[in-house]
C-alpha cells in the first residue's frame, strides 16, 4: 500500500510539474519557474497554511487522495511542494501564480476563495501581521497613477483586446455591476439589468433633455449612449485607445455623433463646468495618493447645483488602512496601480474638496451575480479565447481574477455602491 501511495504522489508531483513545464516563460517569468525561497520561510509558510486551513470550512485533498478537513468545497494541492515555496517567497501573490501553474485546483473555486476571503484577516497569526512590512512587497513606483503611469496601467488592462472583452460581456459592453432586479439572476436578464444600473446612476445625477454631461471613465460607451438617448450633451474621457475606437464606432452607429464627444485624455486635464459629472468604477484605478486629486476634479468640473454620481467597489476602512501599500497578485497581473476605497475615504477625501455625500447604496450582491455570469460566460467560450491569441495560463488566470472577485463580494469583503455628491453648503 505504501509503494502504491508513493506511486501516486510522484505522478500527481510529474502532473504537476507538466503544467507548469507548459506555461510559457517568455509571457509568464515568474509562474513557469518557482520562486526562490528559503527552506525556513517554505517551512513557515507550510505551517500557517496547515494552522489555518485546520480552522476553516473547507477540505484539502493531497496527492495521494488523502483528505484533511471534515466540511466544505475541495482545494486539491496537486504539487504542495511547489505551493507551499510560492507562498513562502510571496504571500498571496504566490497563492495566485500557483494557481496559474496548475499546483492546485477546485472544482468549486468560487467556494474556496469565499471560505478564504471571508476569514482573510485572520488567516496570518497576529504576531506575524504585526511584521507585515518585512515580508509584503509594496507598491513599484512604476505604477503610480501619475498621467503617464495611468495611461500605461489603464491600457495594460483594458487595452488587451476589444473582442476578449466581447466574448464575456453582454451586449452593451458593459464592464462593471449591473442591477438586477431580482437574485438570483437571469443570464438573459444581464443586459437588462447594466441598463437598469446605468438609468439608476443617471436619474441620481438628474440627467435630461439639455444636460451637460461629464464623464469619467467611458468604458465602450453604454453610459454615454443612454445620456445622450434622454436628450443629454455629453462628453467622456478615456486612457483606453480600444475603448475609444470601440465607442465611436458604437456612438456613431446609434446616429449619436453630434451628441457625443469622446476624448483620449486623463481627467486631470479636463476643462469646462458640467450639470451631471459620472464616473462608474474608475475611483478604483486612481489610486489613494491620487484620490484627493479625484475628487477636487469632480469638485472644480461640477456646475453651480450640478451632481456627482459615481459607482465605486468599496472596502471596509480598516482592511484598507492594512493593505493599501501593499503589492498583490490583482495589481500584478489584472489592475496595476489599483486601489479601493472604503465608504470612509471617500465620505472624507470627498470632505476635503467641499462635497457631500447626500446619497450611499450598496448591492453587493449584484456583483457576486454579474462576476458570475462573466466567469461562466469566460470559461464557455475557451477555444474562442484560445482564438484570440490568450493561452491556458492567461485563461487560469483570468478564471481567478473573476472568481476571486465574485468571492470578494459574496463573503463581504468587497461592496460595490452608487454615491451622490454634491458641494457642501458654502463651498
Amino acid at each position: 500500500m505504501s509503494g502504491l501511495l508513493s506511486d501516486l504522489t510522484a505522478a500527481a508531483a510529474v502532473r504537476g510539474a507538466t503544467d507548469r513545464a507548459q506555461v510559457d516563460p517568455a509571457a509568464w517569468p515568474d509562474v513557469a519557474r518557482l520562486p526562490r525561497g528559503s527552506a525556513a520561510r517554505t517551512a513557515v509558510a507550510r505551517l500557517i497554511v496547515r494552522q489555518a486551513l485546520s480552522r476553516l470550512p473547507l477540505r484539502v485533498r493531497l496527492p495521494d487522495g488523502t483528505e484533511t478537513g471534515a466540511a466544505g468545497p475541495v482545494l486539491r494541492l496537486r504539487d504542495p511542494a511547489a505551493f507551499h515555496r510560492r507562498i513562502g517567497a510571496d504571500g498571496l501573490i504566490g497563492f495566485g501564480e500557483s494557481y496559474m501553474a496548475g499546483e492546485w485546483d477546485a472544482d468549486d473555486l468560487v467556494g474556496v476563495l469565499t471560505v478564504l476571503a471571508a476569514q482573510v484577516g485572520d488567516l496570518v497569526p497576529p504576531g506575524l501581521q504585526r511584521l507585515r512590512g518585512m515580508w509584503a512587497r509594496r507598491l513599484p513606483r512604476t505604477e503610480r497613477n501619475t498621467r503617464d503611469g495611468a495611461a500605461r496601467n489603464i491600457q495594460r488592462h483594458y487595452d488587451l483586446s476589444n473582442e476578449l472583452f466581447a466574448l464575456f460581456l453582454d451586449d452593451t459592453m458593459t464592464y462593471s455591476s449591473a442591477l438586477f432586479p431580482a437574485l438570483p439572476a437571469d443570464p438573459d436578464a444581464l443586459g437588462a439589468a447594466q441598463g437598469r444600473k446605468i438609468d439608476r446612476l443617471l436619474d441620481l445625477a438628474g440627467v435630461g433633455e439639455g444636460t451637460r454631461v461629464l464623464e469619467i471613465g467611458t468604458g465602450w460607451g453604454e453610459l454615454a449612449l443612454r445620456a445622450a438617448r434622454r436628450g443629454a450633451r455629453v462628453r467622456t474621457v478615456t486612457l483606453s485607445r480600444e475603448q475609444r475606437e470601440l465607442a465611436l464606432a458604437r456612438i456613431a452607429a446609434a446616429g449619436l455623433g453630434e451628441r457625443v464627444g469622446v476624448d483620449l485624455l486623463d481627467y486631470r486635464d479636463v476643462r469646462g463646468r458640467f450639470d451631471a459629472v459620472l464616473s462608474v468604477e474608475m475611483i478604483e484605478a486612481v489610486g489613494a495618493e491620487f484620490w484627493p486629486v479625484y475628487f477636487g476634479s469632480l469638485a472644480r468640473l461640477a456646475a453651480p447645483g450640478g451632481r456627482i454620481a459615481l459607482q465605486a467597489i468599496t472596502m471596509p476602512h480598516a482592511r484598507m488602512l492594512a493593505t493599501r501599500d501593499t503589492y498583490t497578485w490583482i495589481h500584478k497581473y489584472v489592475f496595476p496601480g489599483g486601489a479601493l476605497p472604503s465608504r470612509e475615504a471617500i465620505a472624507d477625501t470627498a470632505a476635503g474638496s467641499g462635497l457631500r455625500v447626500i446619497r450611499d447604496d450598496g448591492f453587493a450582491a449584484h456583483y457576486a451575480e454579474t462576476l458570475r455570469l462573466w466567469r461562466e460566460r469566460f470559461t464557455a467560450r475557451s477555444a474562442e479565447v484560445s482564438a484570440l491569441g490568450f493561452d491556458r495560463t492567461f485563461q487560469r488566470l483570468w478564471e481567478f481574477y473573476l472568481a476571486y472577485s465574485e468571492a470578494g463580494f459574496r463573503s463581504g469583503y468587497l461592496d460595490v455602491r452608487q454615491v451622490l455628491l454634491t458641494r457642501a453648503a458654502g463651498a
